[in-house]
């Protein structure tokens, strides 16, 4: 007897285990608990959190797959030091990909999605003032997708999420290293009223602006930061 389309049992699929750890990893490698070059141990990983290899053997391949950690033969999992030269290019890609997200976003931009952006600025804003680390980069990234979702460009805001993905920490980083807080609230306030205002030309060419000088102010910092610590 065939099973009718009506009575198949769609079940949701629920979060895994390696999900949950690959998670808990990244975060901790976001905020710097994980520096670059650390060594993820299998072995301790699932002693701490009380599971066995395998779970953790996968959590640590989708890190990979994020560029978060890189196998290494006989070493295990290592966190990954990006060089400053790929940081400039994924800031250079940004931009690129974002300004012309933007371009065709906002003409199809409704007050309903502006007052979400000023909801989601407001959040960003308390947290820097809560020095709220683990909560910039996420909100950050959901500041400026509120704008780029009405460009209807899937594909496109898919590959800049995972741009995203990669320089979160740098994002933190950056704004640890450099205490550009008041900048960056700043740029985002004023992006925000070009969008509102509908200047397409205006609001591209800061939106450039910020996504080139934040890269450039996080290069120049990390690459002292980094001279500090070889020494």
């Amino acid at each position: 007897m065939s099973t009718s389309k009506s009575a198949v049992n769609h079940q949701i699929r629920r979060q895994s285990l390696p999900e949950t750890l690959a998670e808990s990893l990244r975060e901790r490698i976001l905020n710097g608990e994980f520096r670059e070059g650390d060594a993820l141990i299998q072995d301790a990983i699932a002693q701490e959190y009380d599971v066995s290899r395998m779970p953790v053997r996968e959590a640590l391949r989708q890190l990979e797959a994020g560029g978060l950690v890189a196998m290494r033969i006989h070493k295990g999992a290592i966190v990954t030091s990006v060089p400053t030269g790929q940081i400039e290019e994924l800031f250079e890609l940004r931009a690129l990909l974002e300004c012309d997200l933007l371009a065709r976003a906002i003409p199809k931009l409704t007050d309903e999605d502006l007052s979400a952006s000023r909801e989601i600025l407001a959040q960003l804003e308390a947290s820097y003032e809560r020095h709220d680390v683990a909560s910039w980069g996420r909100l950050n990234w959901e500041f400026h997708r509120s704008f780029y979702s009405a460009a209807d460009r899937a594909q496109t805001l898919a590959i800049v999420q995972g741009i995203n993905v990669q320089t979160d920490r740098y994002i933190r980083l950056h704004l640890l290293l450099t205490d550009r807080f008041d900048q960056a609230e700043e740029d985002h306030r004023e992006i925000l009223r070009l969008c509102a205002s509908r200047d397409v030309k205006g609001a591209v060419a800061y939106l450039k602006k910020h996504i080139l000088n934040a890269g450039r102010d996080l290069v120049a910092a990390l690459r002292t930061s980094r001279a500090a610590e070889a020494v």
